[in-house]
C-alpha cells in the first residue's frame, strides 16, 4: 500500500523545501572515486546527501544496493536521464544518500541508498522513481541487496 506521504506531489513539494533550506548536498570530491563490489570496480559519477539537520538522526541505517543494465540508450544518455528522479528519491520517507556508479568493465549501473531504517528502504522498492527505472532496466540484470548497519 503507498504511503500518503510517497504521492509525487507531495514529495516534489518536500524536495523543493530540501533545496530551498540548503539540506541537499552533491558531493563533488567523490566523483571518479572507485569502489570493488562484486568483483567489479564501479566508478562514482554522482553523490547527494540530505543534511542531518533535516532528518532524524539513527544509529540503525540501512543500506539498499541496486545493480541493473540499461535497456537502450548509451552510459552518457543515462547518465542525464538520471538526473529526472532525484527530486522524488531524495524527498522519500527516510532517505539520506544516494550514490550513482557504474561498473568499469560492463557498464552496470549501481545505485548505493542509505536509509533510516529497514522499512523505508523497503518501502522505496514500491516508489515510482523505482517502478521507472524497473521499466528501463534488463529485468534478468536487476539486483536489489540490503544491508543493516545496526
Amino acid at each position: 500500500m503507498k504511503r500518503y506521504t510517497q504521492v509525487p506531489p507531495i514529495l516534489m513539494a518536500r524536495a523543493i523545501s530540501l533545496f530551498l533550506k540548503g539540506n541537499v548536498t552533491f558531493l563533488k570530491d567523490l566523483n571518479g572515486s572507485i569502489i570493488k563490489e562484486e568483483k567489479e570496480d564501479f566508478l562514482i559519477f554522482r553523490k547527494v546527501v540530505i543534511s542531518k539537520k533535516d532528518r532524524q538522526i539513527s544509529n540503525r541505517s540501512v543500506i539498499l544496493k541496486v545493480f541493473f543494465h540499461f535497456k537502450k540508450f548509451s552510459f552518457k544518455v543515462n547518465r542525464i536521464l538520471s538526473l529526472i528522479p532525484i527530486p522524488l528519491i531524495i524527498a522519500q520517507p527516510g532517505f539520506k544518500s544516494k550514490t550513482w556508479l557504474t561498473g568499469k568493465e560492463t557498464d552496470t549501473f549501481y545505485g548505493l541508498y542509505e536509509w533510516d531504517n529497514i522499512e523505508n528502504a523497503e518501502q522505496y522498492l514500491e516508489s515510482l522513481p523505482l517502478k521507472l527505472m524497473k521499466r528501463r532496466a534488463i529485468p534478468e540484470t536487476l539486483k536489489f541487496k540490503f544491508i543493516k548497519n545496526n
